[in-house]
């Protein structure tokens, strides 16, 4: 039987640890005795942890041998912000494919009330994209970065940096990607009624390549889902792993928002 695999909290030389609700959930739901086994993923790594105490708010491991892992993906997915129901199950399904971050954007048809309240919503997102890393099996947790106007996100460093369009009638995401897709890929998703041409322009005019996911109008969520999905199949035997996400995580602390 597979063990379940969970992310650290803590650790500290061969030992690490859940806390407050994460430790809980293992303590109280899952009823974790000291002596079980689970893979425990930090981020030296993941290893085979035995259960050594237990407690309301804290689950410890003794870590023990190293398990091998997949590679991960060097994908981020830059998300135009839209109703919150669907837009965290689209953080939900991206993170169990295998992003790497995923950084919310303000979009000109992106409804104000939520961009107002996106700030607020981070902490949630990254709680469900914790949650879709344990159960997916993910070595890593992807970062939800904090909301960012487009104009900034127009700069945000890959090697390859696409944008999903409805008017992109000629190039076809999988297309666009080739044979040997790169080491760090961005896709940009935009909001319920699309982008602007004016927002079109803006990442074009950043090196930018626009493709499209066929001649069917979808949601945002699925939109979201089905290219990050082509994306990772496209990467599948890729041997690359992460670049660019502290250039991401430094231009989101570094910029300031500004109206497109």
């Amino acid at each position: 039987m597979t063990r379940r695999r969970w992310l650290a909290d803590e650790v500290s030389g061969n030992r690490a640890a859940l806390t407050g609700a994460h430790a809980e959930h293992l303590a109280q739901v899952l009823r974790a005795r000291v002596g079980q086994e689970f893979d425990v993923a930090t981020a030296a790594g993941v290893f085979r942890g035995r259960v050594v105490k237990v407690a309301d708010q804290r689950v410890e491991f003794e870590l023990g041998e190293p398990l091998r892992t997949a590679a991960a993906h060097g994908i981020t997915l830059a998300l135009a912000i839209f109703k919150f129901d669907r837009m965290e199950w689209a953080i939900e399904k991206c993170t169990e494919l295998g992003v790497s971050a995923i950084v919310p954007l303000i979009a000109s048809r992106s409804e104000k009330h939520l961009v107002a309240a996106a700030g607020k919503r981070r902490e949630r997102w990254q709680r469900i994209a914790r949650q879709a890393s344990e159960q997916s099996r993910r070595d890593t947790l992807p970062e939800i970065m904090p909301p960012m106007k487009l104009k900034e996100a127009a700069a945000l460093p890959g090697e390859m940096r696409l944008v999903l369009a409805e008017a992109e009638a000629e190039v076809m995401l999988a297309e666009a990607l080739g044979d040997r897709p790169p080491a760090s890929i961005v896709l940009a998703v935009g909001p319920e009624g699309g982008w602007t041409g004016k927002e079109l322009q803006c990442l074009r005019s950043s090196g930018w390549i626009a493709a499209s996911l066929g001649e069917t109008i979808l949601r945002a969520e699925t939109a979201a889902i089905a290219g990050i999905a082509i994306v990772c199949a496209g990467r599948r035997h890729d041997p690359n792993h992460h670049e660019g996400l502290e250039g991401i995580r430094r231009k989101a602390s570094e910029s300031p928002l500004r109206d497109v």
